[in-house]
């Protein structure tokens, strides 16, 4: 039997993204050669291209960024719910099947397969849902589509429950593989600094 899923997209430059952010690039600074021993890249992207950990900082002014937001919500047990064909919000009456005894870390599948193209009409959070999953002790939220909120929302009003209720959140998962169920997760942002969001290796590992 499987006990570890990586549950992270393929980062490359066809990674689809909201229209009008960075790209993920990859250029070659130093080649291996007779006179030099090493091959060198640069990368280019946003820090939310493929599963990446939202920071405060995306959606609030002087809040913490990507390098100051504590780890201990990224990694522990974590609950997998089923929610596919959910349609444009992820409600409670979704959630309601798998609810009894949530972990601290809920992961919502909204899709039979991840995307691999840029589609507006993904699936997001009702702002009430992450509210009441706050009020069950869940601290961090994810999904398998690119935004807690819709991709036309100006008022970000799930991403203002997070800020609000101090919860983290992981995006554009890929969950198509993963049985519903509890698992360990492991999703560390890295430490970087100012940065609004933060690539993640996201796996869940069999408890």
């Amino acid at each position: 039997p499987k006990t570890l899923w990586d549950i992270s997209p393929t980062v490359s430059p066809e990674a689809p993204i909201f229209p009008g952010d960075e790209p993920y690039r990859l250029n070659w600074t130093a080649r291996l050669s007779p006179d030099c021993p090493v091959n060198l890249s640069a990368l280019t992207m946003s820090p939310h291209v493929g599963a990446h950990a939202d920071a405060p900082l995306h959606y609030a002014n002087d809040a913490a960024d990507a390098a100051s937001v504590a780890l201990d919500a990224y990694l522990g047990p974590c609950r997998v719910i089923h929610a596919i064909g959910c349609g444009p919000l992820i409600r409670i009456e979704h959630l309601q099947h798998a609810a009894d005894g949530l972990p601290p870390r809920v992961l919502v599948r909204c899709c039979e397969r991840a995307d691999t193209v840029w589609n507006p009409e993904f699936s997001a959070f009702a702002p009430e849902t992450v509210a009441w999953l706050a009020t069950r002790g869940v601290r961090l939220i994810g999904l398998d589509t690119p935004s807690v909120d819709p991709a036309s929302s100006k008022s970000l009003d799930s991403h203002q429950q997070l800020l609000r209720l101090d919860l983290r959140v992981l995006e554009n998962l890929v969950l198509d593989e993963v049985p519903e169920g509890d698992y360990e997760l492991i999703a560390l942002p890295l430490k970087l600094a100012g940065a609004c969001a933060s690539p993640v290796r996201a796996v869940l590992r069999a408890l």
